[in-house]
């Protein structure tokens, strides 16, 4: 592990929003990705749309996105940010049955859209779940993580698949 400091944390040890008034503004992305594992019956019901309370993708796209735009009042120490584009994709696949989600969120500002990225795909997840729980106890949300990030001083990062 590296000697980094924790920049969430003042010297006091108490949590604080990190300064960011003396970054340049630059373009920004963050693309992140996520699974729901689901029984087949259930994967074949959703793209059926027959499930109870409705186009249980659609719907959980669009809750993907509103949630990507909310990130700054779900995760505390996050700057709120003027999110100029949201692309979040459900796909499902059958074998095995899952659906994978992918977000990428875009912004010219002073800091990056990560945790937005992330909220994006976990929400979208989320709402999958919640449409379809009555039907499929046994989902599981897995592999929720960041995949690229690009802009701002620390340049490009990209996570080994």
């Amino acid at each position: 592990m590296t000697n980094k400091r924790f920049t969430h944390i003042n010297d006091r040890g108490d949590a604080r929003m990190v300064d960011v008034s003396h970054k340049a503004i630059t373009q920004r992305t963050a693309i992140a990705r996520g699974t729901v594992l689901l029984s087949s019956e259930t994967l074949q019901l959703i793209k059926d749309d027959k499930a109870k309370k409705g186009d249980v993708l659609s719907v959980a796209q669009l809750a993907g996105i509103m949630a990507s735009k909310r990130t700054a009042d779900l995760i505390p120490l996050c700057h709120p940010l003027p999110i100029t584009s949201v692309d979040l994709t459900l796909k499902p696949f059958d074998d095995p049955a899952r659906i994978e989600i992918e977000s990428t969120v875009k912004t010219e500002g002073k800091t990056g859209v990560e945790m937005e990225a992330l909220t994006a795909v976990s929400v979208a997840a989320l709402t999958v779940y919640d449409m379809v729980k009555s039907v499929d106890r046994s989902m599981r949300i897995t592999g929720i993580r960041l995949i690229v990030k690009e802009g701002g001083k620390s340049g490009r990062f990209e996570a080994f698949e």
